[in-house]
């Protein structure tokens, strides 16, 4: 499935996601040449309907047009059947952001075999870092997900946004694939079609490939550091509305509004007509969901003082992904 290129095919600094289908053909990864080694790798469109990596590497890339690269670049473009249609995956395609090794539920399929072949170039390569640049479907400040705590990745995080999110949870992740080996982040940058937002990924990308080294820097007290306590997911079974129609779980549509807001116990979400409507699953694989949430007189309140991040009142990446998250405040140093 994997397309190799060592140039850009023309017409790429000016197409839109939706075009790099007929461009590209698949996914691609596109390796070009720069004045230091080793190569910086960033990778876009995980997920067909997020298309800020896109508009930030056409930023960066039009600034070297008559001029090398900085450093050499290695460029995966991913999921362009799915940005044809503008959605997150198509139907019966695995979540390209699930499918890196280390995966549990698509071991075997096409999609885990190109990711562990680009896996593996990138780890012989000796990757200066990973970068990958996602949007978010609910309204979320910038902020990067990691791994590991280690010095280097702290650094890279500090570069991109005051907040960073620590979470070991979801297998066959990309940057969970990279952990121990080479420095990773994925940057999540907002909802789609912000020109601002592309701007503000452009300028990370772009002082991450100039960079020499990626240096402690500051220490993590310059974060606002989380760490993740599970993902949320409304049960199959369970019917669902945002909009207030007669369902299963009534959620409030605009629960995005919560996301990184410190959240008493006792707040309530929406209305259940179930004992439990959601699950929690935490870094352990335990489902904890009646841990954090209850049913009190139809009402589906948080049982703990947590804090959200990427609660989205879009059904569709519900079901396709998750509702959203919930963490905890780590202590800085």
């Amino acid at each position: 499935m994997l397309n190799h290129r060592t140039d850009l095919p023309a017409g790429f600094l000016d197409a839109r996601a939706g075009e790099l289908a007929g461009l590209l053909g698949g996914p691609t990864l596109i390796e070009l040449p720069g004045k230091r080694q080793p190569p910086l790798f960033v990778s876009i469109l995980m997920h067909g309907n997020e298309d800020v990596g896109l508009g930030a590497i056409q930023r960066v890339l039009r600034r070297y047009c008559d001029r090398p690269l900085p450093r050499a670049l290695m460029l995966l473009v991913g999921n362009v059947a799915a940005a044809a249609g503008g959605v997150r995956r198509r139907e019966g395609q695995p979540d390209y952001n699930r499918v890196w090794p280390g995966t549990l539920d698509h071991v075997g399929t096409a999609e885990a075999r190109t990711m562990a072949e680009v896996h593996e170039r990138v780890i012989a390569r000796g990757a200066f870092a990973a970068i990958d640049l996602h949007n978010n479907s609910g309204r979320n400040p910038f902020y990067s997900v990691i791994c590991e705590r280690t010095p280097e990745v702290i650094a890279l995080a500090t570069r991109f946004a005051r907040r960073a999110v620590l979470f070991r949870g979801v297998p066959g992740t990309q940057t969970a694939s990279f952990a121990g080996r080479i420095p990773a982040l994925t940057a999540e940058c907002g909802k789609p079609g912000s020109s601002a937002h592309e701007d503000a990924a452009a300028r990370f990308v772009a002082d991450v490939l100039a960079s020499g080294t990626l240096s402690p820097g500051p220490p993590d007290g310059a974060l606002d550091l989380y760490h993740t306590l599970g993902v949320v997911r409304v049960r199959p079974e369970v019917s669902l509305s945002f909009a207030g129609e007669a369902a299963d779980l009534v959620l409030e549509p605009d629960i995005d509004r919560l996301n990184f807001v410190p959240i008493r116990a006792g707040q309530v979400l929406g209305r259940a007509r179930q004992p439990m409507p959601l699950t929690m699953i935490d870094e352990a694989g335990r489902d904890v969901a009646d841990e954090f949430f209850a049913v009190e007189d139809g009402e589906l309140r948080l049982a703990r003082a947590v804090t959200p991040a990427m609660l989205t009142g879009d059904p569709r990446i519900v079901r396709q992904d998750c509702l959203g998250y919930l963490m905890e405040r780590l202590e800085t140093a």
